[in-house]
């Protein structure tokens, strides 16, 4: 099958074809939005990040125990390009994957995927239940109680950020950047 250059578009249908779940699909909204925020900041390919913060998860409703492998059989299918699917099966490295992240793209996806989901969950217990007032010390507050988000493996968030090469805190500035762009649009 000739390889087409995805569009957001495609993307978001392909997402919502194998999740009904307005949880995962606002999670696939905010790590687009960050991974789009970052692409600025590293000046690299802005849609390219977004659309694959927005399918990073393709599987995960449907096929939680076959999570990246699944994802890799569809894109396969459809034909997307393989540096797509590749960033999209490092996500899960260490996790449901052997694949490791190398490239900054995915680096920088393995970093905010699981951030995002601690994130939503600081802004959710502020008053305000919004990240639009959201500060990352309330974040680094709250990373240090294993008890809150307890689901949210920060382990896998401190290798991202170290192989970011980058502060925790700075990470956490840049998550919390990224989602407020797409705030409204996933409730926060």
């Amino acid at each position: 099958m000739e390889q087409k250059v995805p569009t957001r578009e495609d993307a978001l249908i392909l997402l919502k074809e194998f999740n009904k779940d307005h949880s995962l699909i606002h999670h696939a909204l905010a790590v687009e939005s960050v991974m789009r925020y970052m692409a600025r900041k590293y000046g690299e390919d802005e849609e390219k990040w977004g659309i694959i913060g927005v399918i990073h998860d393709l599987d995960y409703e449907k096929f939680p125990d076959l999570h990246c492998k699944k994802s890799k059989e569809i894109l396969e299918e459809k034909g997307w390009p393989e540096e797509y699917i590749r960033a999209v099966v490092a996500h899960g490295w260490g996790l449901c994957s052997e694949v490791k992240p190398e490239t900054m793209l995915e680096k920088t996806l393995y970093a905010v995927d699981e951030l995002t989901g601690l994130v939503a969950a600081c802004a959710l217990v502020r008053p305000s239940k919004s990240i639009k007032d959201l500060e990352p010390k309330s974040v680094m507050k709250k990373w240090k109680q294993k008890g809150f988000a307890a689901g949210v493996n920060r382990e896998v968030i401190e290798q991202g950020a170290d192989m970011l090469g980058i502060e925790l805190k700075d990470l956490v500035a840049d998550v919390i950047g990224g989602m407020r762009k797409v705030s409204d649009e996933i409730g926060l």
